[in-house]
């Protein structure tokens, strides 16, 4: 099943969530009315993982351990993926970067 059908899987199951990076990627991303209010929707709806202290010590690590590697992941994406690490959770995506953070 591609990204997107996992995703709409997950929002109708009521078992999707996201952080303000998300949410603000997809705002900056986002043309026209339905786009738009879609995403008014999503923000009444799903629960909003808060990116707190700990997932700022998270993001760091992980940028430190993906430079070792040879990886350069913008820092937006070390950020999502240090919320999604800190609060246990998954992170459906089609993003290089992230997955070479998975096996960080």
């Amino acid at each position: 099943m591609e990204v997107r059908g996992r995703v709409e899987h997950l929002l109708q199951a009521g078992e999707a969530c996201w952080c303000p990076m998300v949410r603000l990627e997809l705002w900056n991303g986002a043309r026209g009315t339905h786009e738009k209010r879609v995403l008014h929707d999503m923000e009444d709806r799903l629960p909003e993982l808060p990116i707190d202290d700990e997932t700022w010590v998270v993001a760091c690590d992980l940028a430190r351990k993906s430079r070792g590697k040879g990886l350069t992941v913008p820092a937006t994406d070390l950020i999502i993926a240090a919320c999604a690490r800190r609060h246990g959770v998954g992170l459906e995506h089609v993003d290089e970067h992230f997955a070479g953070l998975d096996s960080l």
